[in-house]
């Protein structure tokens, strides 16, 4: 018996209203992608053409879940991935997602949805037990997403009993999905996103609105003793992990404030320097002391998890009252040290519009930044802000253009397509802070050499959860390395970016890698599924993964080594104070050896090394393209 899948994929096209229910690939695609965002790729380089405008309707969202997701007794098992071209950055994107929705689909009879076409009229999807149908949502255009969430609950309640439509999970897009806006997110469960890369912008485009699931399927487990003893061993491990059994429930992933800040590389007004003074104002322990409910907390928790990071917080009597999940660590920053901003209060509510509204909380304040310094520099006439104090750390400002982002309102409208575009519409491209058109999130490279190799190789974009090196590098997990040296960090980067893309296939959480790694998740997917895997698997598989999502970028805009590099700011600008004084990311003595180890040559894969990794028909088709290395 093969464990853990569901065996079904829905397919609708948009266009002409066809759903079809098609089995899954069969087991030796399976096993070499396993799910989620190894699947993901795998379709859409065998579906779409990397050409394509991602927001044409030739482009597809995948909405998929791994063979863990809805596992119970599996540590993080609550997540579902969006994967498709990226508006944001024309690569190959994959965006990650806790909460309940992807346990839930699973328990409908689902492993995933391919939504094709565009529609004539917005329209959402109802799947429930097995049956699917395509919905009118005339009337939830233009709603937010929570008013999206609760309106659906409320038309489904009379047909399936009040009762049950409570535990209905709703997956959709806010008024920045439905405008285009290129860092519009899918939002589930209200409060949680698929935040980067656009893919809210993609749905917008194809008119789909959202997506509720409800179930009563559970999936199984193929080898249940072997099961009981991997489930015993990851829980004693993220037990005597500090971090996962400490840290993170109590403070959430806003713990790394004061963490970063100390190490010299929180990154503050647009990466000028890497310490914030108003860090203690802004970080976890602040927010944990002042605005946490933390029975709502619970509350918040994303399915199955033993880790239950998730914030919900409220503020009262204040300017910026409201109440809603989060922030996390990234979001405090994006808002926070990169906009010069230590009104945590205001911090807390740009958040709450953003999960509304339906944006990426990192590109959105990451891209206000931008926009601060660019006012600063008077690269911007003053006329193009309405008379917005667009000045670094004003608190209305980045409250104000999260409404106009999303609404695509005056300077909103510019903002709206990203750092990198907002800055080249200027002339002053060297100030946005972007790998791939994708905004840098919340650590200077500068402090941290492995994590400036792994931001500048990301197949995505800007990203730290391709290869967070900020674990060994900053917290010493596995085990400390110099930050500032470089010698052995290409050879390290591989080993967490192929890691994590199985980690992204399975899928569960990457906190849990704080506790596990290769051996503990080679176990679970044996035990789950019934195939055998090794450590080496583990490995293989990710570096399948990797290698044809760098093959799909080559052939949507050519990618290679011009692409694989970091602003000229980190690269250039020595960092002017803290604990990483006078540092530079000093990538050139680190990218040639990575793609040694890679087996690349200038940023693209061999024909041997496609070969060897069982990707011979990618090989066949960059080599029609004449795009293999010589």
């Amino acid at each position: 018996m093969v464990g853990g899948y569901m065996g079904k994929l829905i397919r609708v096209d948009l266009w002409s209203g066809r759903i079809r229910i098609e089995d899954l690939p069969p087991e030796n695609i399976l096993k070499s992608w396993i799910g989620g965002r190894g699947l993901g790729v795998y379709l859409a380089l065998k579906e779409i053409n990397p050409k394509i405008d991602p927001l044409s309707p030739s482009n597809k969202s995948f909405i998929l879940t791994g063979p863990i997701t809805g596992v119970s007794g599996i540590a993080e098992s609550g997540r579902w991935c969006s994967v498709t071209k990226s508006p944001l950055t024309y690569t190959i994107h994959d965006s990650q997602s806790g909460g309940k929705f992807g346990p839930e689909l699973k328990f409908a009879g689902f492993d995933g949805v391919i939504i094709e076409e565009v529609s004539e009229k917005p329209v959402y999807l109802w799947i429930h037990d097995g049956k699917v149908e395509i919905r009118d949502a005339k009337r939830l255009w233009g709603l937010d997403v929570h008013s999206t969430t609760d309106k659906i609950k409320e038309e489904l309640a009379p047909e399936i009993g009040h009762d049950e439509a409570k535990h209905i999970k709703v997956l959709a897009i806010g008024p920045a999905g439905e405008r285009l806006v290129k860092i519009a997110s899918l939002m589930n469960d209200k409060n949680r996103a698929a935040g980067r890369g656009g893919h809210g912008a993609v749905w917008g485009s194809k008119k789909i609105k959202a997506i509720a699931v409800r179930g009563h399927s559970k999936p199984k487990v193929a080898k249940p003793d072997l099961f009981k003893e991997a489930v015993m061993e990851e829980s004693k491990k993220h037990r005597e992990s500090p971090v996962t059994s400490e840290g993170l429930p109590k403070y959430g992933t806003a713990i790394l404030v004061n963490i970063i800040n100390s190490a010299g590389l929180y990154p503050t007004r647009n990466f000028r320097t890497g310490v914030f003074d108003k860090a203690p104002d802004t970080s976890g322990e602040t927010l944990a002391e002042k605005y946490l409910d933390k029975k709502k907390s619970v509350e918040e928790a994303c399915w199955g998890c033993m880790i239950a990071c998730a914030r919900y917080t409220k503020v009262e009597n204040s300017p910026f009252s409201g109440e809603g999940g989060g922030p996390e660590y990234e979001t405090i920053w994006a808002f926070g040290a990169q906009t010069g901003t230590g009104n945590l209060e205001a911090i807390i509510k740009a958040n709450y519009l953003c999960n509304e509204l339906g944006l990426d909380t990192i590109s959105m304040g990451h891209t206000i930044g931008t926009l601060m310094e660019l006012v600063e520099l008077g690269k911007i006439p003053m006329d193009k802000l309405r008379g917005l104090k667009a000045e670094w750390g004003t608190p209305e400002a980045i409250v104000e253009l999260v409404w106009r982002t999303a609404y695509r309102s005056g300077i909103g409208d510019e903002l709206a397509e990203g750092a990198w575009r907002l800055a080249k519409k200027y002339g002053a491209e060297e100030y946005a802070m972007t790998v791939r058109g994708q905004e840098l999130p919340a650590y200077d490279p500068r402090g941290a050499q492995g994590h400036g190799l792994a931001y500048a190789t990301s197949n995505r974009g800007g990203c730290h959860l391709r290869a967070y090196m900020i674990s060994p590098e900053v917290l010493g997990v596995p085990s400390l390395v110099d930050r500032f040296e470089t010698k052995g960090k290409p050879a390290l980067v591989k080993e967490f970016q192929d890691v994590f893309a199985v980690i992204d296939s399975m899928i569960v959480c990457k906190f849990s890698s704080f506790a596990l790694w290769d051996e503990d998740y080679a176990k679970a997917l044996t035990a789950v599924t019934g195939w055998e895997f090794t450590n080496e698997d583990v490995h293989t598989i990710g570096e399948r993964i990797y290698n044809a999502e760098r093959a799909f970028n080559i052939l949507s805009f050519g990618d290679g080594r011009k692409y694989d590099t970091l602003p000229k700011r980190l690269l250039e600008e020595p960092m002017p104070e803290g604990p990483s004084k006078g540092y530079v990311v000093k990538l050139d003595e680190m990218l040639d050896e990575y793609y040694k180890v890679r087996g690349w040559v200038d940023g693209r894969p061999t024909r041997e090394k496609l070969e060897e990794l069982g990707l011979k028909w990618l090989a066949d088709i960059l080599e029609e393209e004449r795009l293999l290395p010589t």
